[in-house]
């Protein structure tokens, strides 16, 4: 029987960064992946998602330019912008293959790469089975599973992957569909209605059980993104329940409750069913060495740490942020806390999110709700892209920053939203503030790129602390700042007026 450091199960972002980091500290590692290696973070996921989001603002920048300054039309294949996004793959899929049959060159004696499903026999054993049937049992000091995830799908909802799809069902359109029903209004429902809507070939609705989409977000992020829907065409049936989706001649038929009890019945080309995922713990053999589970169906864990004390549970299967960025985080906390001196907990205080919508829209830290929700008395600032040079020079002054900070002289950052063009580029500053626990005076006066979108970072930064260029009493509907506590949300220029000068 060989034996091992470690094995690792499950070829995602999760499982391969633990293998990786497993490497580091000179382990003997196993490596496991079924199918997939870059797993739903690489294929009818994250890259394949973006891929096509980045496609779809390209081609409508590019339309608009075209109707502006040429007075034309240009056509656009969905089978083509298909093959751009499985070439986006095929090179990350490429990038993957090569580095793992490269280590187990170069670190032959270390390291061994499976293909085949891997299933518990004992706190310490695996059974591999090849596809090809074949199996054998080897030994493992540790273990981290990382066996990620699939979309969720409805008992009263037949998905055929044809016509009613979810995620892993897009890139089997042949055509762009004439319209579309997307079923969830979370983060995945509107980026799919955002590249439709972009694309221009599709009418979109979305289904949303609430009175605003995005309801983990605050209200003036969500408002912008649906008056930029609207913008385009998307309809979203708000406050609507589905009582029944089916197909019919070819086409899908969906039935919608109203809050106020009326029904309405609509007809669409395809459905995209978006209602969060499901981890696969299936066939693992879990129950068979004491591996608990919780209610929804994830692995029940301490710091990664699962009910027995050699085994780990990373990415997915742990419902903490179902992220690329966190699953390899997590992978690689694992490995340290099994292999490392420093046995420090995971921080997810300092996460930073996109969610490619239109605008682009990021964040970091806590946001004003979860702010109110804790009772927190805080300070906030926005500023307005419309007066930040460099969304003037790109004529796209469509969006906002807004850094939410402690009502303290301290003024640590608690949590920072960007919603426009470079928004994903301009929250890392504030992350490591966030990391570091720090306050606002390292950032307030850094010598920033001129022009560039940050430079609104560091105006609001310098309205809190009372030194701004441009003053918020002038712009008060582009430079706002209010303070907020148990007894509400006001504007308090007294407190501008202390600030250190």
């Amino acid at each position: 029987m060989k034996k091992y450091d470690l094995c690792v199960i499950g070829g995602g972002p999760s499982g391969y960064a633990a293998a990786m980091r497993a490497l580091d500290f000179n382990k003997k590692v196993l490596f496991i992946e079924k199918e997939k290696l870059g797993g739903a973070g690489l294929y009818n996921g994250a890259l394949s998602s973006k891929t096509f989001w980045e496609l779809s603002k390209d081609i409508e920048a590019a339309r608009s330019k075209v109707k502006r300054y040429m007075n034309g039309k240009f056509d656009v294949s969905f089978k083509d912008v298909v093959s751009d996004v499985k070439e986006a793959i095929g090179n990350r899929k490429e990038i993957l293959e090569s580095h793992i049959a490269r280590l187990q060159v170069i670190h032959k004696d270390i390291f061994d790469y499976r293909k085949g499903t891997g299933k518990l026999k004992t706190k310490n054993e695996v059974i591999i089975t090849a596809s090809d049937g074949t199996e054998e049992v080897v030994f493992a000091d540790y273990i981290i599973l990382a066996t990620g995830s699939r979309p969720r799908k409805l008992a009263h909802i037949p998905v055929d992957e044809v016509n009613i799809v979810t995620s892993d069902g897009i890139e089997t359109f042949d055509h762009f569909p004439e319209s579309i029903v997307i079923m969830g209004a979370g983060v995945i429902g509107c980026e799919w209605a955002t590249i439709f809507s972009n694309f221009g070939y599709t009418k979109v609705n979305i289904i949303d059980k609430g009175d605003r989409v995005l309801p983990v977000e605050d209200e003036d992020i969500t408002n912008k993104i649906e008056a930029n829907m609207t913008e385009r065409g998307v309809n979203v049936h708000r406050n609507s329940q589905l009582v029944r989706m089916e197909v019919k001649d070819g086409k899908v038929e969906y039935e919608l409750k109203y809050k106020d009890g009326h029904t309405e019945v609509y007809h669409v080309e395809k459905a995209l069913v978006s209602v969060g995922r499901v981890v696969n713990v299936e066939g693992l053999g879990l129950e068979d060495v004491g591996v608990e589970l919780l209610e929804n169906g994830t692995v029940k864990n301490d710091d990664s740490q699962t009910t027995v004390p050699n085994i780990y549970a990373v990415g997915d299967l742990t419902a903490d942020i179902a992220l690329v960025n966190v699953g390899e985080m997590e992978g690689r906390h694992a490995v340290e806390k099994i292999f490392g001196d420093d046995k420090h907990e995971l921080d997810y205080r300092n996460i930073s999110t996109i969610m490619f919508l239109n605008p682009e829209t990021a964040g970091v830290g806590i946001n004003e709700q979860e702010a109110q929700k804790r009772k927190m008395s805080y300070r906030v600032v926005t500023i307005d892209y419309s007066i930040i040079p460099r969304a003037i020079a790109m004529k796209n002054p469509n969006g906002f920053f807004k850094i939410i900070v402690s009502n303290d002289d301290e003024m640590k950052i608690l949590g920072m939203r960007a919603i426009g063009v470079h928004a994903s580029s301009a929250i890392q500053a504030v992350a490591l503030l966030i990391h570091m626990d720090k306050g606002i005076d390292e950032l307030t006066e850094l010598i920033h790129p001129h022009p560039s979108i940050i430079e609104g970072i560091q105006e609001c930064l310098r309205a809190l602390k009372g030194r701004s260029i441009l003053k918020p009493e002038v712009f008060k509907d582009k430079l706002k700042c209010k303070v907020c506590d148990e007894s509400g949300c006001y504007t308090d220029w007294n407190w501008l007026e202390r600030a250190v000068k």
